[in-house]
């Protein structure tokens, strides 16, 4: 067992209750303070400290993402303390058909959610990229239907339930993942906060 994988048992044998889940259960209770003691700590707050970013795939859990960057599934909860994810639930992307379900329950059908307008959009700038291959994001601000309809077609934007939907998922899609370099420093800090 290597010397990460040593501190990561240790961490969950002294204060498995403070760890955010125990047996794939959540505690919400118990991981308040702990969990908000990590992510103030000098690792997860320091500029230098270096993350990458990942962009969960369709059917990846946070497991998987743990043992492909760290070699141990067990340190998912690592990623979820780095990325503000108390409810994984809530806070991670849904596959589609999770998607779609939950579409259907909210809104009745998915047709429903397509044809019916959650707000509306007054673009700013669209989304463009600058000779150096930098991209200049999109910039829109939500206006009411009076000003949409005093726009120009080209300066504005219908946004249904579903679209608003979708792109609140995606955004959930890109994570942080504490560089390797510096977990052996975060386990050290984790275990004296759970002491």
């Amino acid at each position: 067992m290597s010397n990460i994988g040593k501190k990561n048992d240790i961490l969950f044998r002294k204060s498995p209750k403070n760890i955010l889940w125990c047996s794939k259960e959540w505690y919400f209770s118990y991981c308040s303070e702990s969990s908000r003691a990590i992510q103030n700590s000098r690792i997860v707050k320091s500029r230098s400290a270096l993350y990458y970013t990942h962009d969960i795939e369709e059917g990846q859990s946070i497991e998987f993402i743990a043992d492909r960057y760290y070699g141990d599934s067990t340190l998912d909860w690592v990623i979820y303390i780095v990325n503000d994810i108390i409810d994984p639930q809530y806070d991670l992307p849904m596959d589609y058909q999770q998607f779609v379900a939950y579409v259907k329950s909210k809104y009745g059908s998915v047709e429903s959610a397509l044809n019916t307008v959650h707000h509306y959009e007054h673009i700013i700038q669209i989304q463009s990229v600058l000779f150096d291959g930098t991209i200049v994001p999109e910039r829109v601000i939500v206006v009411d239907q009076t000003t949409y309809n005093t726009l120009v077609s080209t300066e504005r934007r219908e946004v249904s339930n579903y679209t608003y939907e979708e792109r609140l998922n995606e955004s959930k899609r890109t994570i942080k993942v504490l560089h390797t370099d510096y977990l052996g420093q975060f386990l050290d800090e984790a275990e004296r906060i759970f002491e």
